[in-house]
């Protein structure tokens, strides 16, 4: 997160001017109290009125928070499942790409190779599809 301690606030958008709250000690906090306010309304909500319930299930008090909080749950630990059987390695797509990213310290001469490399495995015999392995 940012500080706009530097910037004046009226070099600011008229919105960021508005959320600046949002980055004071105990934010987090106020919000987290006032979401927690509002669900015990709308809980507490739910007996202010009659049900007109096709199913014997809906009658029962809470039901739809209960719904919506195990719908939520069941969604995020199938993704976690889901995750595990469709995660592929870090290097999945460039495998055998020749476009990486210069692994040499900066100032270093250009001409060194560094071991394990993929240029440094481009010049050893059989070169990067050659079969061998970087470890040989």
């Amino acid at each position: 997160m940012t500080s706009h301690d530097d910037i004046s606030p009226d070099d600011m958008h008229w919105l960021s001017r508005k959320l600046l709250w949002v980055e004071k000690p105990g934010a987090g906090k106020r919000v987290l109290i006032v979401l927690l306010a509002i669900c015990a309304v709308l809980a507490l909500a739910d007996f202010a009125y009659h049900k007109h319930a096709y199913f014997h299930i809906e009658e029962i008090p809470f039901i739809y928070a209960v719904y919506g909080f195990v719908s939520y749950a069941t969604v995020i630990f199938l993704a976690k499942g889901l995750r595990l059987i469709i995660r592929r390695p870090e290097d999945y797509y460039a495998q055998d790409s020749t476009e990486v990213e210069d692994e040499r310290p900066a100032g270093s001469d250009p001409s060194t190779l560094i071991p394990g490399s993929l240029s440094d495995r481009a010049n050893r015999p059989g070169g990067i599809s050659g079969g061998g392995s970087a470890h040989e």
